[in-house]
């Protein structure tokens, strides 16, 4: 447990991630998700996996910043439900659309200066 983490998003490893909101930091986590998926039908499932363990490096880093519960509480289940989707059974019953429309609702806010 004493290994340190080897961090593939190394610049947003400091505190600059964690000064983004959380709707930023979701925005940027489904982009990865979505190259994952563009990968993926692309026959790419090498290129997937590591767009998948980007995301879920995001995940992590957004969790470690959080102090409110609900919110810690909604990216660990985010977290939870991608590793299923991606690596497990999918017993979310998720689907790619699903998952589009989930993140997609961040990169608008954004867009849209709501955040």
């Amino acid at each position: 447990m004493g290994e340190k983490m080897n961090f593939q998003h190394k610049e947003l490893a400091n505190e600059r991630w964690a000064q983004m909101s959380l709707c930023e930091q979701m925005a940027n986590i489904g982009s990865e998700v979505s190259r994952a998926f563009n990968w993926r039908n692309k026959g790419k499932d090498d290129l997937s996996k590591k767009a998948v363990d980007r995301a879920l490096e995001l995940l992590d880093l957004t969790a470690g910043s959080l102090k409110q519960y609900p919110r810690l509480k909604e990216v660990l289940r985010v977290r939870e439900a991608l590793v299923d989707y991606f690596y497990g059974e999918n017993m979310f019953s998720s689907s790619e659309t699903q998952w589009r429309k989930y993140f997609d609702a961040f990169a608008y806010r954004i867009n849209k200066n709501i955040a």
